[in-house]
């Protein structure tokens, strides 16, 4: 490295080690993508955890929520990328949302009830000593002891359904509230989410088919309070070109609409998984 003048020895020290760090951080990325089943890493071609996790800015030993985690998919991920120094913490839905899902049975709800233990316990099944400690909470019931704790806030597919029922109890702006109290001033939030077309009509977009329009995120999240710091296509498929009366769910994985039907599933697939946004915020700074 050539030393320019007025560079200083310490500076020089100060951009090797954190090159040095950056690249250690990529090394325990990519083992940690390798080491996933195949079915898995199957899905890379679509969610591009690596590109992705390295747009948010997302580095081991620190501590990050995930919204809606679901089956673990990017948590066996976090997990032991995050490592042993860092923590990752689950973020479900409120109850009385749950109930508002035409699928929701009574046994569902009922079970629902513990998901925070269920689901942590679950999550340490799949950890290991270097990995991630876990922890969970309910959005628009989170307990004082993680507010300001958070390094970052994932919300990945994670804001039609919130958007969806914003009408019935405000649970966007309840769970955007919870994502900024959440975070560290300077903590960064990191959208991933199905993205509508620009054209297509606000009820098309509610969240209902499960696409929001980017613009509308952008303001909803400037709104709460966040700075809007960048975009990235590194998800996006223009091969997804919903039509009025089309949902996300047609898609892989799911094939919703096709599964008795072999020549449209075979259609659906073609497609891929669904065009996404890829969006950075941050909650400002003490300073700002």
């Amino acid at each position: 490295m050539r030393m320019h003048k007025g560079f200083g020895v310490l500076a020089v020290v100060s951009m090797v080690m954190g090159m040095s760090a950056a690249h250690a951080d990529n090394e325990r990325l990519k083992m940690v993508l390798e080491a996933q089943p195949q079915d898995v890493q199957a899905g890379y071609a679509y969610r591009h955890p690596w590109e992705t996790l390295e747009f948010f800015g997302i580095q081991p030993e620190t501590d990050v929520v995930e919204a809606l985690p679901g089956g673990g998919w990017y948590t066996k991920i976090l997990l032991p990328y995050l490592g042993e120094d860092g923590s990752l913490i689950g973020a479900d839905y409120s109850p009385d949302m749950l109930a508002l899902f035409s699928f929701a049975t009574p046994e569902f709800l009922e079970k629902k009830k513990t998901w925070t233990t269920d689901w942590v316990e679950e999550a340490n099944g799949w950890r290991t000593d270097d990995s991630a400690i876990v922890s969970a909470f309910v959005l628009g019931d989170m307990p004082e002891a993680f507010k300001g704790t958070a390094d970052a806030v994932l919300l990945i597919r994670a804001l039609h359904n919130l958007n969806r029922f914003e009408p019935n109890g405000g649970y966007l702006t309840i769970a955007l509230q919870n994502v900024y109290d959440a975070l560290e001033p300077g903590g960064i939030v990191g959208v991933v989410q199905h993205r509508a077309p620009a054209d297509s009509s606000d009820e098309f977009a509610d969240g209902s088919h499960g696409y929001l329009k980017q613009d509308y995120v952008i303001k909803r999240l400037e709104e709460a309070g966040f700075e809007f710091i960048a975009s990235s296509e590194v998800n996006a498929n223009p091969k997804d070109n919903p039509g009025a009366e089309d949902v996300v769910w047609r898609l892989p994985p799911s094939l919703a609409t096709s599964r008795d039907d072999p020549e449209k599933a075979a259609e659906m697939k073609a497609i891929g998984e669904s065009d996404r946004m890829t969006l950075k915020f941050r909650k400002p700074p003490m300073d700002s």
